[in-house]
């Protein structure tokens, strides 16, 4: 399928536009360009009410298989715009993203109809935040060796262990919690996907993980005796890793173009700071900027290939993104070392005056950063988190390449 854009789409992005015009004022207008990567912290409160506005509005799940929860409905290219218009005006970082972008697909794909009906409305609605409980202090990018543990009892499981990494953990109302209901198992075996209501004092203990940047939107999360009802188990008891891995491929798709708009605004950013610094004087650092806009060039072009390869498959048909094996790994792999060549790069264009904060040291602001130099801190861990680059190597070596196995000593 050959990607590009009709005249109904450009007619759905006239629409688009005005909405975000007429909508994004008086206090919303306060969070514009607020809540992207490494600046998840700003304007909170904000941001939490857009979410809400979006939802009147019926602009939140647009890619979802149903209207039926409050929502418009979207084509694929209609998505694509809505998120081009959304990035163009700088709306606010998304507080939603992981319930919209990552439960709902899931409970579409593998939820029971009562689940959909009891969590996805309030998804639309921009009512309802969601965190996502995978990683954990021995089991990061190795997701199979999690220990978290949930015992059954009576119509609800006990949970007890640790998540980390936890984006927005400390705001959410709800957590997607990956957890072993099978005690004794190992590996991929005997894990469920469990959902979790954070509201639980003395059962759930949420701590902020303080960051190079200063700031702390990941978290620990620890689960000390937590519930969770067994209604509220997504796909059976048991079957854990096949809904998580579904999960997984829900991450990359539009929300891939969305995070690439956003690249083009910081590399401009960088190119404006090595003009105006004369840095672009400079024959390698020209060099080492073009080549940062020809590899986001062929980013996009990925995505869109990867998109119109799909079409407008149903999640529910897909049975959990599964289509091109190699496609999620492949797109980490690529924005992952891409981004972080460009915090490097914003520091290269400072030369010396990069190692000096925008503003001097005081006791009441000992640790100020300016965006360039946010960029280039957070930026190191892009190859980490979301499944780091040596665990996407081997995805694409052994389930698409079928290289033999890496070996793995006993757990």
């Amino acid at each position: 399928m050959e990607f590009g854009f009709g005249a109904d789409d450009e007619e759905f992005r006239a629409e688009a536009r005005s909405w975000l015009a007429e909508h994004l004022t008086g206090g919303f207008a306060d969070a514009v360009g607020r809540g992207g990567p490494g600046s998840e912290h700003e304007g909170g409160a904000q941001r939490r009410s857009w979410e809400r506005e979006l939802g009147r509005g019926g602009w939140i799940g647009i890619g979802w298989d149903s209207d039926a929860y409050g929502n418009r409905r979207a084509t694929l290219t209609q998505q694509v715009v809505w998120a081009e218009e959304y990035a163009r005006v700088r709306a606010p970082g998304r507080y939603g993203h992981i319930g919209e972008n990552l439960l709902a697909p899931t409970l579409l794909a593998y939820g029971s109809q009562e689940q959909r009906d009891e969590f996805l409305p309030p998804i639309a609605r921009g009512e309802a935040l969601w965190c996502q409980g995978y990683s954990e202090p021995g089991a990061g990018s190795d997701l199979a060796g999690l220990r978290t543990l949930a015992v059954r009892d009576g119509d609800a499981y006990r949970i007890s262990g640790q998540k980390v990494w936890t984006s927005l953990a400390h705001d959410a109302d709800w957590c997607f919690v990956l957890a072993r209901t099978e005690e004794g198992s190992h590996g991929h075996h005997g894990l469920s996907f469990l959902l979790v209501p954070m509201d639980q004092p003395g059962r759930i203990e949420v701590r902020p993980i303080r960051q190079l940047t200063g700031t702390s939107e990941f978290n620990e999360v620890f689960f000390d005796g937590a519930r969770a009802r067994s209604a509220h188990v997504v796909g059976g008891e048991g079957n854990g890793w096949r809904v998580a891995m579904g999960l997984l491929g829900f991450e990359r798709g539009v929300s891939t173009l969305v995070q690439q708009i956003g690249f083009a605004e910081e590399l401009a950013g960088v190119l404006r700071e090595a003009v105006a610094g004369g840095a672009a004087d400079d024959p390698v650092l020209r060099d080492r900027l073009v080549r940062q806009w020809a590899e986001l060039r062929v980013m996009r072009w990925n995505a869109l290939r990867t998109l119109g390869g799909s079409a407008s498959t149903p999640a529910s048909e897909k049975g959990g993104g599964q289509g091109d094996a190699a496609a999620p790994s492949v797109a980490k792999l690529l924005w992952g070392s891409w981004h972080q060549r460009l915090g490097e790069l914003a520091m290269g264009v400072r030369g010396a005056a990069a190692a000096v904060g925008p503003a001097d040291w005081s006791e009441t602001s000992p640790y100020e950063l300016d965006a360039l130099q946010r960029l280039f801190l957070f930026t190191r861990a892009d190859t980490i988190y979301g499944g780091s680059d040596e665990i996407q190597r081997n995805i694409i070596a052994e389930r698409v390449l079928g290289l033999p196995r890496e070996a793995r000593g006993p757990r």
